[in-house]
């Protein structure tokens, strides 16, 4: 009898031991309070950052895709400086922010997941690259930061696409379009009516190919330049914390943000072309009203860049580079060092350089 007990006492005993480890292991595998908190931060961070940048340079963005979907037979903007004074004139100083607040509700979700997701992208690369045989100690690369921030882009723009098309058309209308859309939950439903609900992602394709090189430089260029200046403390840039200032951050940001945009821009103007297809009220300025031409139609990414070389030059793929260089320079600088400013702020002990 003494024997059946001690069997029992031993069986309730290894019984409640796999219950607690069972509910140990629940514990563990359920996110911690401090790390929901840590991604809510960082998305936070990223939103504020897209946000700011964009609503700065907002005029110059205008600009920009005015000048890249304007009807070659009816010239209304000649460069950055008459396109800004001809939009204030013709639609006063709101006009020049016309369709920001549909561009921030599209770029805060967008900055937020592109710096979360870059985030975890290049922690989970790196893992992947130390797991190869003489890599265990191995290090980010400009090279694995490039696959990292490419990831993190087609992220971002899928996920917020829709919105990137309606903000075209809401910037690209003036007061004498035919017809208007009037915020962007009827622009959202207009173009599901009339146009179907693959018109949302027209343009996708040429945006997911041109977001590789340009979020990938963004985020190569920008880290990779702040860890040599770490290393080298060039002309007192660094101080004896290893610590770059404001001044050397927005430096960093503008030269990625240049050499980013520069190699994707072409891609850009594709997609901003495309977009505007199957939008038959649109203004003169992409309708080709009142010069007899009517507005190009294309069939794909290809066939878009196949007409605008052939009836308007190569030069036209870089239409509004320039308005778009001013803006990127300090709009990417901005971004970058606002995500790490506001991640202080909110006490994130980690920055995208970890």
């Amino acid at each position: 009898m003494a024997s059946e007990e001690v069997g029992k006492s031993r069986i309730v005993s290894l019984a409640e031991e796999a219950k607690l480890a069972a509910t140990e292991t629940v514990k563990e595998a359920a996110p911690p309070k401090l790390a929901i908190f840590s991604i809510a931060k960082s998305l936070i961070a990223g939103g504020v950052a897209g946000g700011v940048s964009r609503t700065a340079v907002a005029p110059l963005e205008r600009l920009k895709i005015l000048l890249q979907v304007q009807n070659p037979h009816s010239i209304k903007y000649n460069g950055t400086i008459q396109g800004l004074k001809y939009i204030y004139n013709t639609e006063g100083f709101r006009g020049l922010f016309k369709g920001n607040g549909t561009n921030c509700a599209r770029i805060v979700p967008n900055s937020a997941v592109k710096f979360f997701s870059y985030e975890q992208a290049s922690r989970g690369i790196l893992w992947l690259y130390r797991q190869q045989p003489g890599n265990e100690d191995a290090q980010l690369t400009p090279l694995l930061r490039l696959g990292a921030g490419a990831c993190a882009g087609i992220i971002a723009m899928s996920a917020t696409y829709p919105m990137d098309l309606v903000r075209g058309r809401l910037t690209v209308q003036t007061d004498k379009s035919p017809s208007q859309y009037r915020g962007i939950a009827h622009a959202l439903t207009t173009v599901l009516k009339e146009e179907g609900p693959r018109a949302l992602y027209k343009g996708w394709l040429p945006s997911v190919i041109g977001v590789v090189p340009y979020v990938g430089l963004n985020f190569a260029v920008y880290e990779s330049l702040k860890e040599w200046l770490i290393e080298t403390k060039p002309l007192g840039l660094v101080d004896n914390n290893s610590e770059l200032g404001i001044t050397t951050r927005l430096m960093c940001g503008a030269a990625a943000g240049t050499v980013g945009q520069t190699i994707a821009y072409p891609l850009d103007v594709i997609r901003r072309r495309m977009q505007m297809v199957g939008w038959h009220n649109a203004s003169s300025v992409v309708t080709g009203e009142g010069s007899g031409k009517a507005s190009l139609e294309y069939t794909g990414m290809v066939d878009a860049f196949r007409k605008t070389v052939r009836n308007e030059g190569f030069k036209a793929l870089y239409k509004g580079l320039v308005p778009n260089s001013v803006k990127v320079v300090p709009s990417i600088a901005i971004a970058f060092v606002s995500y790490e400013l506001v991640k202080d702020v909110l006490g994130v002990e980690m920055r995208i350089s970890d």
